[in-house]
Parts: C-alpha cells; sequence; structure tokens
C-alpha cells in the first residue's frame, strides 16, 4: 500500500475513525485528528472519542497527534490547528512512518490541503457596526442575513457562533463577494503535501440513523455528568466549547431551558444538520477516492476496499 500520506475525510458518523486506526495498524503509521473538538481534554463523550480504557489500550498501539491538546477553557483556532499538524508530520517523517490524517472539519482539512486562507483584512469600523448590532438585535437576526447573502457560509457556522457569523459578514460588506466563494477560489491551489485522499461516503439515511443512535448512547454513556463536570471548572468554557453539538443542547437542559428529551433530539437534528454542511463542503474538494459504504457493510470489508485503492 501508498500509506505515505493518507488523508480520510467524510461526513460525522461515517467510521473514518475505525478506518484510520485500522489502516495505521496495517501499515506501522501514525494519526492525525483533523477534528475542532477532538482537541480539548475531558470533553470525550459528546467528541465521540473512544471510552477512556480504549483510548488507553489503542495509544499502546497506535501515536494519536491533535488529541487532548488543549483545554475546554482555551480558544483553539485553525492557525493552532495546522501549527499542531505540520509540527507532527515534520516529527513523524523524522521517524520515518508513514501519516494517516482523519477527521470532518472542512476548514481544518482545507488548511491542511492547500495552507491558511488569510481572506481580506479586518475592518474595524464593519466590524464595530456587526457587533453594536448583534449585542441591539441580537445574534441571530445577523445569522439569517448571513443565510441570505452566504448560504454555504451559514451551513458551515453554528448559528450561536458570533465571531464567525461577524467574520463573514464582514468579508461580504468588505469585498462584496460570499467568503465561501473566496474559499473555494482558495482550495484550487496546489495541495502543500502529496495527500493521497480516501472519502467514506454513506447514504443520508444510513448517516441519520447512526447518528441517531450515537446520540442516545452518548447521552446515556454520561454526557449529562460529563458536561456537569465541565461547568463546575474554575475556568469557564470557551465560545467554542459552549457551542459544541452536544454541549450546547445539554447546557440548555441543565439550565432548565429545555427537557433531557428535547436536548437528545436537538444533537441529533444539529448533527443532522453538520452533515449535510460537511457533505456540502466535500463536494468543493478535489482528487478525493470515494468509498461508497452499504449500511450493513462490515468493518473488514470497507478496510479491504481501502487497502486496494492504496495499492491501485
Amino acid at each position: 500500500m501508498n500509506t505515505d500520506m493518507v488523508l480520510i475525510l467524510g461526513v460525522t458518523g461515517t467510521g473514518k475513525g475505525r478506518l484510520a486506526f485500522e489502516l495505521a495498524e496495517a501499515a506501522g503509521a501514525e494519526i492525525i485528528s483533523i477534528d475542532s473538538m477532538k482537541v480539548y481534554r475531558r470533553m470525550d463523550i459528546g467528541t465521540a472519542k473512544p471510552p477512556k480504557e480504549a483510548r488507553q489500550r489503542i495509544r499502546q498501539r497506535i501515536k494519536y497527534h491533535l488529541i487532548d491538546v488543549a483545554e475546554p477553557s482555551d480558544s483553539f483556532s485553525v492557525g493552532l490547528f495546522l501549527d499542531g499538524a505540520l509540527s507532527a508530520i515534520e516529527q513523524t517523517k523524522r521517524r520515518n512512518k508513514p501519516i494517516i490524517a482523519v477527521g470532518g472539519t472542512a476548514l481544518y482539512i482545507k488548511a491542511l490541503l492547500y495552507g491558511l486562507f488569510e481572506g481580506p483584512g479586518s475592518d474595524e469600523q464593519i466590524r464595530s457596526e456587526l457587533q453594536a448590532r448583534a449585542e441591539d438585535e441580537g445574534l441571530e437576526q445577523l445569522y439569517r442575513e448571513l443565510e441570505e447573502v452566504d448560504s454555504l457560509a451559514a451551513e458551515n457556522i453554528h448559528p450561536n457562533d458570533a465571531k464567525r457569523i461577524i467574520r463573514a459578514l464582514e468579508v461580504y460588506k468588505i469585498t462584496g463577494e460570499p467568503i465561501s466563494s473566496l474559499q473555494q477560489q482558495w482550495s484550487t491551489r496546489d495541495t502543500v503535501h502529496d495527500w493521497r485522499i480516501i472519502g467514506l461516503r454513506r447514504g443520508k439515511t444510513d448517516v441519520g440513523s447512526r447518528i441517531n443512535r450515537r446520540a442516545k448512547e452518548m447521552v446515556a454513556a454520561g454526557l449529562v455528568d460529563e458536561v456537569k463536570s465541565l461547568l463546575a471548572e474554575d475556568k469557564p468554557l470557551s465560545k467554542q466549547a459552549r457551542c459544541a453539538i452536544g454541549y450546547a443542547e445539554i447546557i440548555d437542559y441543565l439550565n432548565g431551558r429545555i427537557s433531557l428529551e428535547d436536548a437528545t433530539e436537538l444533537i441529533k437534528k444539529n448533527t443532522r444538520r453538520l452533515a449535510k454542511s460537511q457533505r456540502t463542503w466535500f463536494k468543493t474538494f478535489e482528487n478525493i477516492n470515494w468509498l461508497d459504504v452499504k449500511p450493513e457493510e462490515a468493518a473488514e470489508e470497507i478496510l479491504s476496499r481501502a487497502k486496494m485503492l492504496l495499492r491501485n
């Protein structure tokens, strides 16, 4: 197999992590996680990390990078991710090990493939006006405005993510172009490294069923207690951590705004929405070797087909 630099992507719930682990074990590779929430320590159940005991066993067999590298109180950016990923690539190459990157955070994947998207400079007057409007009119109004001028960007931004909503509107007001259009132009450049890209793709119904099942399993596994523990820490959760799917909904439940049943349904709904957004973004990516996975297809068969793809 040609596994020098392999990148596995796909929407949430497709089985990327298992395939990456099995490929890494077969090739003696190290894994780079491309996930904006798995970077946070103690945010385990809601980010679908394996149970702690399983993670310890896994790490004895495979070296992982960019998981559990930040405190939940920290802000974490695409720039920090890229710095960490490039450092991990350099270290792994020095050890003469293959590299398997895996994840579904589209912005991080684009940065890893093409470098950072800088975009136009900021305009303090426009940004201040947007921030004032967010306070006066509410962030929901700005999000609706973003949906009108740049629906693609809106699909990839959480409605509570004030920083990214304001930045997307700022870019539109500065350039007259949607930020998503500029990001697509950015992705047409040559890749930074020679990645072989595998995309796992499941039918929408299959993905929806897997997402719904996983949400129920997370709650049953103790997601509420995990969120309680995080909220009890000395330092408050960062905006990124508070907005993470699974955490934002449980925080609303703990604050008495919704029932646990409603929170669980919202986790399902918001995760399905994330999957839709990821599908949209991945359509703009080039040179992906797609593996279409059947609902009941065994992990061993998926691994076998991935290996065959990497041999060709």
